[in-house]
């Protein structure tokens, strides 16, 4: 690989790490724990290929209780703003599934859901991923049927409750070392850190997935390649609307919600 990509919103790393491990090399833009302030970032253009990263989402989040902030559409805004200024050739966004659609001139967007459960894995984390390319690429990313016990989602807020989780299992749950710790926060900033941020085996099942279409000779593409009516992101055959019966349950459920607003990136940023 020669591919060096832009991290943002990165707090420790767990979405850089699938990517590390894929061969990629990644920069982090100066993290909000560090002082930095993504308003403020301006990336040097031509230099990254990708841009990557999951932005808060507190405001878009179906459990929040009062009326969103408007800082996670303007953070998702500044996120293509540097896509943008990046000039990169593809970007990732991660986020919970009821964030608005990012809308970026000169890209094409896939959005698929993907779960730690989809990949083999044991816990049920449910997350929208926006992938966007100059190309048009489509990602296929390879799912596997979990056939444990599936544990509950992990959340930033679990370190607060009486009955949380040994930090050992948490981080054992996010795809971590059960020896994993950050010594430098307390006990409730360990919780909150880790339960941020995107499963290793996602992340690395994703990073593959990009690494494979960036590197083929006939990749797969909006021109030669349908993905489920659902919004899931998996690649149809043939006559195919959607690929399974929870993707047909998912149609018709969003049939009757009013759509997700869209968020554009003005082109002369």
């Amino acid at each position: 690989m020669n591919e060096l990509i832009l991290s943002t919103f990165t707090g420790i790393g767990l979405l850089d790490s699938g990517f590390e491990k894929e061969g990629f090399c990644v920069v982090q833009a100066r993290e909000k724990i560090l002082g930095g302030d993504i308003r403020n970032f301006t990336p040097i253009p031509g230099k990254f290929t990708g841009v990557i990263g999951g932005s808060p989402c507190q405001d878009f989040s179906t459990l929040r209780r009062t009326e969103p902030t408007g800082e996670g559409v303007e953070l998702i805004q500044h996120f293509g703003r540097i896509v943008l200024e990046s000039d990169c050739n593809w970007f990732l966004l991660e986020n919970v599934p009821s964030v608005p659609d990012l809308v970026i001139p000169g890209y094409h967007v896939q959005r698929f859901d993907l779960s730690p459960n989809n990949l083999g894995y044991s816990q049920s984390r449910l997350r929208h991923f926006q992938f966007g390319s100059k190309s048009g690429f489509i990602l296929d990313i390879k799912r596997k049927k979990f056939k444990g016990q599936k544990q509950a989602c992990l959340t930033a807020t679990e370190g607060n409750r009486k009955d949380r989780r040994l930090f050992s299992d948490f981080c054992e749950l996010q795809g971590l070392p059960r020896d994993f710790d950050l010594p430098d926060l307390n006990k409730i900033a360990k919780y909150r850190a880790v339960g941020n941020g995107v499963h290793l085996g996602v992340s690395q099942a994703i990073a593959k997935a990009i690494k494979n279409v960036l590197n083929s000779n006939n990749p797969n593409t909006v021109n030669n390649t349908k993905t489920c009516a659902c919004g899931c992101g998996r690649i149809l055959k043939g006559k195919q609307v959607s690929s399974t019966p929870a993707c047909r349950k998912r149609l018709q459920m969003r049939r009757k919600k009013q759509k997700c607003v869209s968020v554009t990136i003005p082109g002369n940023v």
